[in-house]
């Protein structure tokens, strides 16, 4: 397959992100009243709750900012980046630097800072934030947050956890897998010494300790020794974040120039897909359980938009890494499903939610969980990938 291929697809998606999904977000998520955006947004982009998300606001902060310093120095988009940094800023944490999980609409706080990825998305915006605009200040945020990240991802709720550790202790997967793709968004901040021992530590745990090399899976949870407890979180597969992982891993490989690390990721992703792809009506499952018992998530079935999302992203680095033609077959495969189940041609930005069956569950473009950030971050990334002037596949 030549690489003339893939640039029909680049087209395409960016024609999408710049057409049909950023101007959704610029019209109808900015809140002129009182800062941030509105994510909860209905079909046509009318507001139906007017709550804010710190992670959501700070993904929509990263993913303006990096438009502008990427793309083009619009000013727009540095004004659309600045009304969610400035209000994060006034509102975003606690006395201790730790940012909240939800915000009301002026933003006073509703949800407690449980959730450590607040403040990863909050390092990974103010960060790009800072490159944008040159505001010390941003600066001074994503570093303080990023230390206190690296202090708290051993224990990253605190005393918000439920959990009795000491009966059965268990490591995420997601926090490695965030930390490493976090750090490589911070790099222009980092010591290239600090970034390089934390990259290390991020990779030998995603790929040493949940990584099942018999299965050639990522595990969502494993023990700290990396054994899988027979529980439902000991036999989770979550196979987006198993790909998505895979395309972070791939991302770091590629700066160190280490091709039996590429072609690792690209076994895992490709065995990922084998062992979701629902084979009866298409697409990848949301949550598997690795010995084929009954999930306890009863979404497990659902076909969510970021996880076949994250899937382009993956294939078609992988592809233009190693030039293998399983990529190229899964990629048509997954970019078939997608782009006949999730875009709205009509209104703009894309679906999220799906049943079994490939028919729309919801019909919002932004809630809780669903920003400004899965969608036009992987039509960014996929967009520029086969344009990429490196000549990265082994077999040129």
């Amino acid at each position: 397959m030549s690489m003339t291929d893939i640039e029909r697809y680049a087209d395409l998606y960016e024609k999408e992100l710049f057409e049909n999904v950023i101007p959704f977000w610029e019209e109808h998520s900015v809140d002129t009243e009182h800062g941030g955006y509105f994510t909860c947004l209905d079909r046509r982009g009318k507001v139906y709750d007017t709550d804010k998300f710190v992670w959501l606001q700070a993904r929509q902060v990263w993913t303006f900012s990096v438009l502008y310093n990427r793309q083009e120095q619009k000013s727009k988009w540095l004004d659309t980046a600045a009304c969610g940094a400035d209000f994060l800023a006034r509102h975003g944490t606690d006395k201790a630097g730790n940012w909240y999980f939800a915000l009301n609409r002026q933003g006073r706080p509703l949800v407690q800072p449980y959730n450590i990825f607040s403040d990863c998305f909050a390092a990974m915006a103010f960060g790009q934030y800072y490159l944008a605009c040159g505001d010390s200040n941003a600066k001074k945020t994503a570093l303080e947050t990023y230390r206190n990240i690296l202090r708290r991802k051993d224990n990253p709720k605190g005393r918000y956890s439920k959990v009795v550790a000491d009966t059965r202790p268990l490591k995420s997967l997601a926090m490695s897998m965030i930390l490493a793709n976090l750090s490589l968004e911070m790099e222009d901040l980092l010591d290239g010494n600090e970034l390089d021992a934390v990259l290390d530590a991020c990779v030998g745990e995603v790929m040493n300790l949940f990584l099942d090399e018999r299965l050639n899976l990522l595990f969502e949870n494993v023990s700290p020794d990396g054994s899988h407890p027979d529980c439902f979180e000991g036999r989770l597969i979550n196979p987006g974040h198993g790909i998505e992982a895979m395309w972070f891993i791939i991302d770091i490989a590629r700066r160190r120039n280490d091709r039996q690390l590429i072609d690792k990721a690209v076994d895992v992703i490709l065995a990922t897909l084998d062992f979701a792809w629902d084979a009866e009506y298409g697409g990848i499952f949301y949550l598997l359980d690795a010995d084929g018992k009954p999930p306890w998530q009863l979404e497990w079935d659902q076909k969510l938009w970021w996880v076949h999302l994250e899937t382009l992203v993956a294939l078609l680095m992988g592809y233009r890494s190693t030039g293998r033609d399983q990529c190229w077959q899964w990629l048509e495969t997954i970019h078939d499903y997608v782009w006949s189940h999730f875009p709205d041609p009509e209104y703009g930005e894309w679906f999220g939610y799906l049943n079994r069956r490939g028919e729309r569950l919801l019909e919002l473009k932004g809630g809780k969980w669903k920003g400004c950030f899965h969608v036009p971050r992987a039509l960014y990334l996929c967009s520029k990938e086969p344009k990429d002037s490196r000549d990265l596949r082994k077999d040129q």
